[in-house]
C-alpha cells in the first residue's frame, strides 16, 4: 500500500481538516435487516452528510488545499449532481466561486441545490458529450482550478474518511461495502479499511447496467462500456477513473451487481423500516445485502452514499 497514490495517513489528514466542518454521520442498525441478511449490519448513513451525500468530504478536502490566488480565480467541476453541490458548498465556505458542468438530465432537485449554493451551472448531453474534455476546456478558458469528482488524490482521501469514521465506531468488521461510480468512494474506503485492518474484505456494488469497474477488475485493465441507463444516476460511469482504478485493482476484493428493481426494493425498505430516504445510488449497498450477494460476511459495514432525490422522483420509482 505504500506505493499507492493515497495512503491511510492522507485519509487521516483529510479527517483532521474535516473535523467540525463535515458531519460525523450516524451508523444505524436494524434487527430486521440483520435477520434478512443473516449477518450483523452497520449502516453508515452519508445521506445525513452536508449536501446530502459523502461527496462533501472529498470536495472540501480538495478545496481546502487551494492557494489564495486559486480561490480568488474560482473553481470548476463536472458532476452528475452530488459532487456539483459539494464543490459549490466548499467553494462558498472558502469565499470562492464555482462553475459546475452538469448533464442536462441531472435531477432538477440537484441542479437547484447546486445553484442554491451560489454556483453557475453549465449543461451538456451525457450521451454525446465528453464531460472531461468539456470540463477541462471550461476550466482552462476561465482560469479556474478544476476539482474532478474522483480523479484527484485529495478527493479520494476525503471520501475515505467515511470508512475511517465507520471503523472507529464499529470494531472488528469483516467486510466494508460501498457503491461504485467513478471509484473514488471505494478507493478511499479501501485505503482506510485495509490500512487499519489488512485482512478486511472490501466489496463494491454497481448497477447491472453499469458494471464498468467489475469488468475492468476481471480484465486487469480499464474497460469502457456504453453510457449506462439505470435509475442509479450517480453510478452511470462508462469507465473507471485511471487514478481510482490504480488503487481499486489492488485493494477491492469483489464487485457485485444489483438490478434497478432490487434498488427500488432497498429504497422502499429504507423508507418504511429504517425511516430514511436514499437516492438510488445510495441504496445499492443495501440492495446487495438484502438480495444475499455477500456470501460469508458476518459483520458488515455498508456506506449508504446519499439521499438526494426529489419527492416526485422518489414516489415514481417506488
Amino acid at each position: 500500500m505504500s506505493t499507492l497514490p493515497v495512503s491511510l495517513a492522507d485519509v487521516r489528514d483529510a479527517a483532521a481538516r474535516l473535523a467540525g466542518v463535515a458531519h460525523r454521520t450516524p451508523v444505524l442498525r436494524s434487527r430486521q435487516l440483520d435477520a434478512i441478511v443473516g449477518a450483523e449490519v452497520h449502516l453508515k448513513c452519508e445521506n445525513f452528510q452536508r449536501i446530502g451525500a459523502f461527496k462533501f468530504r472529498g470536495a472540501y478536502n480538495a478545496v481546502s488545499r487551494l492557494s489564495e490566488a486559486q480561490l480568488r480565480k474560482g473553481i470548476a467541476a463536472y458532476s452528475s449532481g452530488n459532487h456539483a453541490q459539494a464543490v459549490a458548498l466548499a467553494a462558498r465556505e472558502f469565499g470562492s466561486t464555482a462553475v459546475i458542468l452538469v448533464p442536462e438530465d441531472t435531477p432538477q432537485s440537484k441542479k437547484d441545490a447546486t445553484a442554491g449554493y451560489g454556483a453557475e451551472l453549465v449543461t451538456y448531453d451525457r450521451f454525446t458529450g465528453d464531460r472531461v474534455a468539456i470540463g477541462n476546456k471550461l476550466a482552462a478558458d476561465r482560469g479556474l482550478a478544476l476539482i474532478p469528482p474522483y480523479e484527484h488524490p485529495h478527493v479520494i482521501a476525503g471520501q475515505g474518511t467515511a470508512a475511517l469514521e465507520l471503523l472507529e465506531e464499529v470494531a472488528e468488521l469483516d467486510t466494508v461495502l460501498t457503491p461504485i461510480g467513478g471509484g473514488g468512494l471505494i478507493a478511499g474506503s479501501a485505503t482506510a479499511a485495509k490500512g487499519i485492518s489488512p485482512g478486511i474484505r472490501v466489496v463494491g456494488v454497481e448497477p447491472e447496467a453499469g458494471d464498468d469497474t467489475r469488468r475492468s477488475l476481471l480484465a486487469g485493465e480499464r474497460v469502457q462500456i456504453p453510457v449506462p441507463r439505470t435509475i442509479a444516476d450517480g453510478q452511470a460511469a462508462e469507465i473507471p477513473g485511471e487514478l481510482t482504478f490504480s488503487i481499486n485493482r489492488h485493494l477491492v476484493d469483489e464487485v457485485v451487481l444489483v438490478s434497478d428493481d432490487e434498488i427500488r426494493a432497498a429504497m422502499r425498505f429504507a423508507f418504511e423500516r429504517l425511516k430514511i430516504v436514499l437516492e438510488p445510488s445510495g441504496a445499492t449497498p443495501l440492495a446487495a445485502l438484502m438480495t444475499g450477494k455477500l456470501a460469508g460476511a458476518q459483520r458488515v459495514g455498508a456506506i449508504l452514499s446519499g439521499g438526494n432525490i426529489d419527492p416526485e422522483r422518489f414516489a415514481s420509482l417506488l
